[in-house]
């Protein structure tokens, strides 16, 4: 980069995303002889020495190597690897711990419910954090206060105490676990996070699997049980946390640039370095309060949201279900000890699988047809997915029966997991398409649906099979699943429409006809996270 004296004369008014900058002097390394070590490029108006990456620059997170950026998204996936199992297996050690703690089968059920219900509602409070403290601080205290509270789970003498640590467990598993998908936007191109997203999402299915199948052979061990089920976890969420402080790096842009910026005050003696976008940005209360209203208001008054929200309300309810009762089913019906009914939950690994597949063929008919239909191009898959669904509900409900053979209920379970898969990807892709920058609240909107219905159904579902049997129960999941059929069809079918009559599409785009965006994308100079995603306090950028 060339750098020259300021010139006596001020300089025209230079203009960034179509918003004037007050005349900018140039600074020359005589000037300032260290500034090229702390950073990439200056621009400096007469009150501020704004830092911001040159093109190209090695330090700035999407600029990293392969090798590197593939790294840093296996540690990232791997905090969702060691968090999800904690639901599956947990509903494998049941019957100890209700004989153990002297409980009844309800209030084990109001402690598995729990962790999800902390998962969907805590993020709306906490999501605004990485905005003031960057994404690795985050990662590493909820890993650590995620081991804690599995160790206080082991240790508990009465179910509330159990309550309480499951609770907390899905807030922090929570916290970290809705950043990966920020960290994955911070170092991939867009069109790179496909494979990314499409590895984190199987990531998270296959350890759901793996963590039963375990978990159901330490509960058939007399000496081990449910206490060290939750040991081995706080085990590896430790160990992970103590690898995390060694080998995981800061991601985010903006806390990278303040680094910079402060390390220039420091060196310099000159407090006027500042990160653009720093000086606007809001109080922390406030993005807070933002956070929380905005992903509520989109499944209010955004149709596509609100279909979604619906869609993924439903089936994440069924999937917990289907997770606490699958020990019930085949020891009941099919006389299978706990460590055979964990290895049912190979089928979450079976279906994982497939969905990864088709997640390959769905993004080459996306390449293929979005020129023609755009965001709706993202859910050829999920039409299939939405005739599949009932499908897989009503061959597990009608063929869990001693007198069937014990295969074709497992048939079943692998069609829904694989619904399961491909429904939580193309839902995130989808609605990020569909809501660019503020495609953050949207995603938070059905991520709070979602755990919602996980929290609620089993509370009911218990009741359920008691009273209609497996048969009957689940039939009733398959009904109410024909009946959302039409969603993903209305969505691929209507959705332009229904983006034109949105508010917040039709403001996006205004946005996007706008000469401002077009000359950022020709600019040579990537613009920081802060400016990219102003609109928008919960984007995962």
């Amino acid at each position: 980069m060339t750098m020259m004296r300021p010139s006596c004369e001020p300089s025209p008014t230079a203009t960034l995303l179509n918003v004037p900058i007050s005349p900018v002097k140039t600074l020359s390394f005589e000037t300032l002889p260290d500034a090229h070590k702390s950073a990439s490029a200056i621009v400096s108006p007469t009150d501020s020495l704004y830092v911001e990456f040159q093109y190209g620059d090695p330090r700035n997170p999407i600029n990293y190597s392969w090798l590197r950026k593939w790294c840093i998204t296996l540690v990232v996936c791997a905090f969702n690897g060691i968090t999800s199992p904690a639901t599956s297996s947990f509903a494998m050690g049941y019957n100890s711990m209700i004989q153990d703690l002297n409980c009844t089968r309800f209030q084990a059920t109001v402690a598995y419910c729990l962790y999800p219900l902390g998962f969907g509602i805590v993020p709306l409070f906490t999501s605004a954090l990485s905005e003031e403290v960057g994404r690795r601080p985050i990662y590493l205290v909820s890993a650590f206060l995620g081991a804690i509270c599995n160790v206080l789970a082991a240790l508990s003498s009465n179910i509330q105490t159990v309550m309480v640590a499951r609770v907390l467990g899905g807030a922090f598993a929570s916290t970290g676990a809705i950043l990966v998908g920020g960290t994955i936007a911070d170092i991939w191109e867009p069109q790179e996070r496909g494979l990314p997203m499409a590895v984190f999402s199987m990531v998270n299915m296959v350890t759901t699997g793996l963590g039963s199948i375990i978990s159901a052979w330490l509960e058939l061990d007399p000496h081990l049980q449910w206490r060290w089920i939750q040991r081995i976890q706080a085990i590896v969420q430790g160990t992970y946390f103590l690898l995390s402080l060694l080998i995981m790096e800061e991601t985010r842009s903006q806390i990278i640039l303040l680094r910079i910026a402060k390390k220039l005050c420091k060196e310099t003696g000159d407090d006027r370095y500042q990160v653009r976008g720093e000086e606007a940005r809001p109080k922390l209360s406030a993005m807070i309060k933002i956070s929380c209203t905005r992903p509520i208001m989109f499944i209010l008054t955004e149709p596509i949201v609100t279909s979604i929200c619906i869609w993924v309300f439903f089936m994440s309810g069924v999937l917990y279900v289907q997770i606490g009762s699958v020990s019930g089913v085949f020891k009941h019906l099919y006389h299978f000890n706990v460590g055979q009914s964990g290895l049912v939950f190979t089928t979450v690994i079976v279906g994982s699988i497939l969905g990864l597949c088709a997640n390959f063929y769905q993004d080459m008919l996306y390449r293929k047809y979005v020129p023609q239909r755009g965001p709706e191009a993202r859910l050829y898959i999920a039409c299939l997915v939405a005739l599949l669904l009932p499908t897989s509900i009503f061959i597990y409900a009608w063929t869990a029966d001693p007198r069937i053979f014990w295969m074709w209920p497992i048939v079943g379970l692998s069609m829904f997991m694989f619904c399961s898969f491909v429904t939580y990807q193309v839902v995130f892709i989808y609605l990020a398409d569909c809501y660019g920058p503020m495609a953050s609240s949207a995603l938070a909107g059905q991520g709070l649906a979602r755990n919602l219905g996980s929290f609620g159904f089993p509370l009911f579902s218990h009741m359920m099979f008691k009273k209609l049997t497996y048969k009957w129960a689940n039939t009733i999941f398959g009904g109410v699943a024909v009946i959302l059929i039409p969603v993903p069809f209305v969505l691929f079918l209507y959705g332009p429409s229904l983006r034109k009559r949105s508010t917040m599409c039709s403001q996006l785009m205004q946005v996007e006809k706008k000469p401002a965006i077009e000359s950022r994308d020709e600019s040579p100079y990537p613009l920081p996270c802060s400016i990219s995603n102003s609109l928008d306090l919960h984007n995962p950028c």
